[in-house]
């Protein structure tokens, strides 16, 4: 059984030779600490780290559904322990000389008013022909020889739109410029249609994957009620769209607490929630019990365990085992792993994983 095969099966809830074997992948500065631990110098990235500890990898067709060709990154002053910068979003923010991985300090942002927003999406053209990559018929070829899973990005609604108007004028929006939000909103799901109408029908996927981080360790950053009046059936449209194709794995990679969230994402097609961040609220456990087996889950194991020890990676383990037999649950670090995790429990974390799981190493 392949890796595409074993994917497939997994998440139908068919009998599979060993559970699919990933990761969420590492902070940049995983690889500068590890390798002062021990990792060999040429593992620098999520890539090759795959490699090296000997990952399943899934990857999404090259299609273009954001900004396009985006802004270009440039240092608009530098200081003594920061730079002012442009990021590729067009977002005006100081980072930090020293490379480590932070949130940004935020200064301004592209789509302010409706008059930035006019001038803003004109890098949002569902016509574009650029939206597909080159060499075309040669990439179809090869991924239809593929042993691996192959996906399709479709976009984001809020978490875009926070991106472009930053989160409090995004927040503040929904209530004070609905109609502004929802035009975003509506430009972005015109836009993934509109690529996906073409490119869905050059071969069969595994699964199609969304992107928000609209949720705080309290819950989401708008309300249940905006989300299914502004958000609910512009998802509908994507997601049918995507059945329609034969894809009926779809996951949302949403950081925070997703209760609240949760069933409306089921509501509209939705069916795995990605990454389970345990420390917010989002426990794999409780979500399976008060949502059954419907919801399907991906990640869920606590990166804060994993800092602690070999006693507490075990007693992890131990609390997600009765999830993973009952199927529907792929298990892996509930974010990148961040670089407080030494090496040595990163190890042994993967190891006992599959040593408990039947995944051969």
């Amino acid at each position: 059984m392949n890796s595409r095969e074993r994917w497939q099966r997994f998440w139908k809830g068919q009998s599979v030779d060993f559970l699919p074997d990933y990761e969420f992948g590492w902070w940049e500065e995983n690889f500068d600490v590890w390798q002062e631990q021990g990792l060999p110098c040429w593992v620098d990235s999520i890539g090759k780290g795959e490699l090296y500890f000997g990952l399943e990898q899934r990857h999404c067709f090259p299609a273009n559904v954001g900004l396009r060709p985006g802004f270009q990154s440039r240092v608009v002053e530098e200081k003594e322990k920061t730079r002012i910068v442009v990021d590729s979003g067009g977002v005006l923010c100081e980072i930090p000389k020293d490379g480590h991985s932070t949130i940004p300090h935020y200064l301004k942002f592209p789509v302010e008013t409706r008059e930035d927003w006019e001038h803003f999406k004109v890098q949002l053209n569902p016509d574009d022909p650029f939206r597909l990559p080159d060499r075309l018929d040669e990439k179809v070829r090869r991924f239809k020889r593929r042993d691996y899973a192959l996906g399709v990005n479709v976009g984001s609604l809020f978490g875009w739109v926070r991106n472009w108007m930053g989160f409090e004028n995004a927040c503040m929006a929904v209530k004070d410029e609905p109609e502004l939000v929802e035009e975003m909103m509506e430009h972005i799901t015109v836009l993934v249609c509109s690529v996906m109408e073409k490119v869905l029908p050059m071969m069969e996927f595994d699964f199609a994957h969304f992107w928000e981080d609209m949720c705080f360790n309290e819950g989401p950053m708008i309300s249940p009620r905006d989300f299914k009046r502004m958000m609910a059936p512009r998802y509908r449209r994507i997601t049918d769209l995507l059945h329609k194709h034969g894809i009926d794995v779809i996951l949302v990679d949403c950081d925070g607490d997703i209760n609240l969230l949760t069933p409306l994402w089921l509501e509209v097609g939705v069916n795995v929630m990605f990454p389970l961040e345990v420390h917010a609220g989002s426990d794999p456990v409780a979500l399976r019990q008060r949502f059954g087996k419907n919801l399907l889950l991906c990640g869920g194991v606590d990166k804060m365990q994993l800092i602690k020890g070999k006693r507490a990676i075990d007693a992890e383990l131990d609390r997600l085992a009765p999830l993973v037999e009952e199927g529907g649950f792929l298990p892996h670090v509930d974010h990148r792993c961040p670089p407080d995790v030494s090496l040595e429990n990163y190890v042994y974390y993967l190891n006992e994983k599959r040593r408990r799981f039947g995944i051969p190493s």
